[in-house]
């Protein structure tokens, strides 16, 4: 597939920004779905990191949806023509934490759009910068990357996998189904089909089960991080998809804190020991 990367390239510099307040019901619907057994919410309360996931969400009129379930390309991201689009990782800093009954806005600005060619062929990288502030005040910064891609040709094998870190400090097993992932895809309003229609995934992008959510696998990270410690403080929060997880089989969350004390390695890895997603917690 041919792709116009000076026209997309045009995109850079764009931005948007989207309005929304802190609320209850999001947060006790997310410690459900976690199956944590926190006491509820409150007016005041501090948002676990990267449950800002939980706002600023897509609301495009159901015209404006395309057939993999996101918006159709164009409008504030590139229209890249290829089929694939996945969360390949971010950056994010938390300056301050936002709190339940906040104000809150987000800016979002395209850094970087660059094409490579991939093993499988090109590929398309789409940088962008969201900055949140909490009445009126910075509370995060975040760096966003999405990569698009073809869908693989019939037979085409899977690439190898890398085998995860052998000396975790601790480890939680992750049964992800349907369920699951049908609730992380209402609360965060993702209507990309992967994460919940299987005759689609399987058949059109050529997955052999429903995808885990990339901030999903991030979220659980950072989930078993606060079972082994209540309450980090997290400064600075890295993570990169490394190979796709579905709910076909179960998989594991594992961390291990480094000599410093303050950074923290976590990474998800699949039943056969490969890494699925890297991450660096940094704590205050």
């Amino acid at each position: 597939m041919s792709v116009d990367i000076e026209h997309l390239r045009s995109w850079i510099d764009r931005t948007e920004t989207v309005e929304d307040m802190v609320t209850l019901a999001p947060l006790r619907a997310l410690t459900a779905a976690l199956d944590r057994d926190d006491a509820p919410h409150g007016a005041g309360d501090p948002v676990p990191p990267c449950w800002h996931w939980l706002y600023f969400l897509p609301t495009h009129r159901q015209s404006e949806i395309g057939p993999d379930g996101h918006p159709k390309r164009g409008g504030f991201l590139p229209p890249v023509p290829l089929p694939r689009r996945m969360w390949a990782g971010s950056r994010i800093e938390f300056v301050a934490p936002l709190r339940v009954g906040q104000a809150i806005a987000r800016t979002s600005r395209i850094q970087d759009v660059r094409l490579k060619e991939g093993r499988t062929g090109p590929l398309v990288f789409v940088n962008v910068r969201h900055e949140v502030r909490a009445n009126g005040v910075i509370a995060i910064n975040e760096e966003h990357d999405i990569v698009y891609r073809e869908n693989p040709q019939p037979g085409e094998p899977a690439p190898a996998g890398v085998a995860a870190p052998a000396d975790a400090d601790w480890s939680r097993r992750v049964e992800p189904d349907d369920v699951m992932l049908f609730r992380y895809s209402a609360l965060t309003f993702n209507g990309h089909r992967i994460h919940y229609d299987r005759r689609y995934v399987t058949t059109v992008e050529g997955y052999p089960g429903l995808v885990v959510h990339g901030p999903l696998i991030a979220t659980l990270l950072l989930d078993a991080l606060r079972r082994q410690r209540p309450n980090p403080q997290v400064a600075r929060f890295a993570f990169r998809a490394v190979k796709p997880l579905f709910d076909t089989a179960p998989f594991q969350v594992c961390g291990r804190v480094e000599p410093d004390g303050a950074t923290v390695q976590l990474w998800a890895q699949d039943l056969d020991g490969a890494l699925a997603m890297e991450a660096t917690a940094t704590l205050r």
